[in-house]
């Protein structure tokens, strides 16, 4: 009787082994492969304003990484939502709760990576096509490095964004640089970009970006400075100090598309494919959505008002090169300097 009764519970554990084999092997299987778990990823930036290239390369990142999954990593995108200060999200992702985001060379300084600030000089591209050779290539890379090693891994740049070209807005057009002499300019008010507009003749004044509209509408500055995408999307070129748009081109923007590398490391290898995939297809997409944009905002702009008017560069570039100089020497990147020069 016992010898039954021990046979019958080996069999029972057998078949109950069996069983649970069984559904291990349907619960990891799918394109994500043996044992991976399915995933759930939170990617922001911080606009707020519907439509803009932000939207368009997320909204592309979310589904390259669902579809090459077949739905085993699910993208979760918030506009504007769960933050619309970069340093909100930065933390977010330092904390886990957001995966992917969005933010600028300038913020990314405050995190003590000093060496971004590259980016943000001015007059350092001359167009378009200059800075995707830049961050594309060799600079791009290093600059990449760069992050990844001084955050221990916090950091990890997966893709390369633009904010468009930033052009001179105000209450009179320039016609030449000494018309800025004593015009107050909303701008960064600290480093090398209010250097410049210091020694451009302007006084740079920080305003919220939320509150610009209503600072130019009231006199509260006398210009500003940003991408036809952003500030005609905000109204400002209907604005009595807003109206005038002068085609400086002083900074063919950066903006960083980062991951937590830690948690990055942490997928699988298909997992990492995946996501690095989506993010090259989202860069694509972010930068065709911008380029359109520049034009249509633009022709939006001159069609509400706005008079657009360009300038000679010379003067303001003769101020900016020593600029530069002196930037990159401080921040130990002279190297990258001299190769983003001899891309020109």
């Amino acid at each position: 009787m016992m010898k039954k009764i021990v046979l019958l519970t080996l069999f029972m554990l057998v078949a109950l082994s069996m069983v649970l084999a069984g559904c291990g092997t349907d619960e990891s299987s799918g394109s994500e492969g043996e044992g991976a778990e399915k995933i759930k990823l939170i990617a922001a930036h911080n606009q707020t304003t519907p439509d803009t290239p932000y939207s368009v390369g997320l909204e592309k990142f979310k589904e390259v990484v669902e579809s090459e999954s077949d739905g085993n990593i699910e993208v979760e995108v918030h506009e504007g939502t769960i933050g619309t200060e970069e340093s909100e999200l930065v933390e977010k992702l330092k904390l886990g709760a957001a995966d992917v985001v969005l933010v600028s060379p300038g913020f990314m300084t405050q995190t003590g990576i000093e060496e971004v600030d590259l980016f943000a000089l001015p007059y350092l591209f001359d167009s378009f096509d200059h800075w995707e050779e830049v961050v594309d290539g060799e600079v791009g890379e290093e600059v990449a490095s760069i992050v990844n090693e001084k955050s221990n891994n916090d950091f990890k740049i997966v893709g390369y964004w633009s904010a468009g070209v930033r052009h001179f807005y105000g209450k009179a057009p320039l016609e030449k640089m000494d018309d800025l002499n004593g015009m107050t300019i909303r701008t960064q008010t600290s480093g090398v970009v209010s250097d410049f507009w210091k020694q451009a003749g302007a006084v740079p004044t920080s305003v919220a970006w939320g509150e610009l509209y209503q600072a130019l509408q009231q006199n509260v500055v006398d210009s500003a400075e940003n991408a036809y995408p952003y500030f005609v999307a905000q109204n400002h070129h209907t604005t009595k100090n807003g109206k005038y748009v002068t085609e400086t081109a002083h900074d063919y923007t950066t903006r960083f598309l980062l991951v937590n590398g830690n948690d990055f490391d942490k997928y699988t290898e298909e997992q990492q494919e995946i996501i690095m995939n989506a993010a090259e297809a989202s860069v694509v997409a972010e930068r065709e959505a911008l380029y359109v944009q520049e034009e249509e905002y633009k022709e939006k702009a001159i069609a509400e008002g706005a008079e657009v008017s360009e300038i000679d560069t010379a003067p303001f570039i003769e101020i900016a090169e020593p600029l530069q100089d002196q930037a990159t020497k401080d921040m130990g990147t002279e190297d990258l300097l001299g190769k983003i020069r001899d891309l020109k």
